[in-house]
């Protein structure tokens, strides 16, 4: 059985074939599928515009995502003083 982080939620858009012919040039340039560039691309746009709604620990989040590399560098013992300026 499928647990909640597994689900996923179907989204479907229409766009001119000449959209399409363009959305899935520019994904091969980068080597992703139309579905990578695709959601790729949402993802920027929705974190440029949701900006204001995120709160500090959704951006460290996001970073620790982003990089895990320097989330285990920020979330240490030694570290943990900076969390509480």
């Amino acid at each position: 059985m499928a647990t909640m982080h597994q689900r996923r939620a179907r989204l479907s858009i229409d766009v001119s074939r000449e959209a399409r012919r363009r959305i899935h040039i520019a994904a091969a340039k980068r080597d992703k599928s139309i579905r990578e560039y695709v959601w790729e691309a949402v993802e920027a746009r929705l974190k440029h515009d949701l900006v204001d709604e995120l709160s500090a620990a959704d951006l460290v989040a996001l970073n620790e995502r982003a990089d895990p590399i320097l989330a285990a560098l920020w979330n240490n013992p030694k570290d943990a003083a900076y969390d509480k300026l």
